[in-house]
């Protein structure tokens, strides 16, 4: 058996009005309204008029996979083969012993297949065993989860003189799922006027529009970072807010719906030369590759709808050299 981890979320319920005045028990009238527990999502005998209710329940489908995001699930092995006890003390026809898991992940781009860490307690001799695997999504089309399970079979002997006969059994089977594209990423750069304090120091502007192109997935960005290479700093223009007072910073953090569009900017400056080196040193720092200085890389963090983290990096951007 093979469960995706997700994250529950609380129930919600739709209460009934309570009458206003309360029916008192002795009028009898309050035979003639719904008892107001007939509504909620679970019995209690303090009813609440909030919709969401302390309830979690899981998610009523697997859900979508998306690039930049860990699939995460867990594989159970269990052992159906009970073993004799007080209230039934005929032994069973076979045991089983010695569960093993293995799991691999097939991706479009490579052939063989990837060999996966499995995470989790080792089953006693005969019990039941559960892993958790942890993949980091990177590209997109199908994907193939393969799962081997091995075991132990033992059938006792049918007389004294026989000894018990053992075999090793194994199956395996097989999840497709499709990792689809959840945020597309265009960039655009051009210089910017020279400062008339600093004349000598170049100055670029870094444009992002980061739009979502999920169908049902709403994601809440946690990170737009411009990673500057050597010779460049870079200035964020974006909604980051450092409340007076507080002593930390608080992030107002945008919500992309299946469909919208946010757009980031970055200033980014040459880093001035310390005095004493010669012209030509800050240059050899800056990196050129095809006719293009690169100043950085965008790393962009966002949740999903359930809380599951997503994390993606551009290629090197840059500006054309002429």
């Amino acid at each position: 058996m093979v469960v995706r981890l997700s994250r529950p979320s609380l129930s919600i319920q739709h209460p009934l009005p309570l009458p206003t005045p309360s029916p008192s028990p002795s009028s009898g009238s309050q035979h003639l309204f719904p008892a107001a527990s007939a509504s909620l999502a679970y019995p209690t005998t303090n009813p609440s008029n909030f919709i969401l209710s302390p309830l979690l329940t899981l998610p009523p489908a697997f859900g979508s996979a998306y690039v930049g995001e860990t699939f995460s699930c867990t594989l159970c092995a269990n052992n159906e083969i009970l073993p004799a006890s007080p209230e039934d003390p005929t032994p069973p026809p076979k045991s089983v012993t010695s569960i093993s898991l293995h799991a691999e992940m097939k991706i479009p781009s490579n052939t063989n297949a990837i060999p996966l860490e499995l995470s989790g307690p080792d089953a006693l001799e005969s019990q039941s065993l559960q892993k958790v695997l942890h993949f980091d999504l990177k590209e997109e089309g199908s994907h193939v989860l393969a799962v081997t399970v091995t075991y132990t079979e033992s059938l006792p002997a049918s007389s004294p003189d026989e000894e018990a006969r053992t075999r090793v059994r194994t199956f395996r089977k097989l999840y497709q799922f499709v990792c689809k594209g959840c945020l597309i990423v265009r960039t655009k750069s051009g210089p910017l006027p020279v400062k008339s304090s600093v004349p000598g120091v170049k100055r670029y502007a870094l444009e992002a529009q980061l739009e979502n192109i999920t169908e049902d997935n709403p994601i809440t960005l946690t990170l737009v970072h411009l990673s500057t290479t050597k010779g460049f700093t870079s200035t964020s223009l974006n909604w980051e807010i450092v409340m007076e007072g507080e002593g930390e910073e608080d992030m107002e953090r945008p919500v992309l719906s299946p469909g919208d569009v946010r757009q980031v900017c970055f200033l980014v400056e040459e880093q001035e030369e310390p005095e004493g080196e010669g012209e030509d040193s800050g240059a050899d720092e800056k990196e050129i590759v095809d006719g293009r200085l690169i100043f950085g890389i965008l790393s962009i963090g966002w949740r999903g709808a359930m809380g599951n983290k997503g994390f993606l990096n551009t290629g090197n951007l840059g500006v054309r050299v002429r």
